[in-house]
């Protein structure tokens, strides 16, 4: 358990799984942030700096990591794409 969500290295877990293949996730069931999904994205993002690809990757990664149907993750992952795609690019 960690004091402070800056000590958590979830993103380097992230960055690291991308290159081993790994699905990294945000769960909705850490006692530590709430249990609430939204709560848990947002303490991540104000406390480590990420892309906005990066952020995506953690929503991608459950949608992979769920027990929905295939064609379902098509389609959520069609709409993170989508969103990805409108987001103006950062100087």
């Amino acid at each position: 358990m960690f004091e402070t969500m800056d000590q958590y290295n979830i993103v380097g877990l992230l960055r690291e799984g991308l290159r081993k293949g790994l699905c990294v996730t945000i769960n909705s069931d850490d006692p530590y942030f709430g249990g609430y999904m939204n709560d848990n994205f947002n303490a991540v993002a104000e406390a480590h700096p990420m892309s906005e690809q990066e952020v995506a990757q953690f929503t991608l990664n459950a949608i992979e990591a769920s027990f929905i149907s295939g064609a379902e993750k098509d389609r959520l992952n069609g709409m993170i794409q989508g969103y990805l795609g409108r987001m103006p690019e950062k100087a």
